[in-house]
């Protein structure tokens, strides 16, 4: 599974975790990825959504049936 938003693409980032005597190790900032059921072309399907695109409203969440 990639740590990707299904609506804008949103995915990691990258850059470097730095110690107090300033030493550079690479680290990873991931999406805060919700997996949710939402309507896509009028049919109910569970993707993988960052919460930015849930809480703009970029999505419609799927009825619960």
């Amino acid at each position: 599974m990639s740590k990707r938003c299904a609506i804008c693409g949103k995915g990691p980032r990258f850059g470097h975790r730095i110690s107090h005597a300033h030493n550079l190790t690479n680290r990873r900032w991931n999406p805060n990825l919700q997996k949710v059921r939402i309507l896509l072309n009028g049919k109910r399907r569970h993707v993988r959504v960052c919460t930015r695109c849930l809480r703009s409203g970029k999505v419609e969440k799927a009825p619960i049936p």
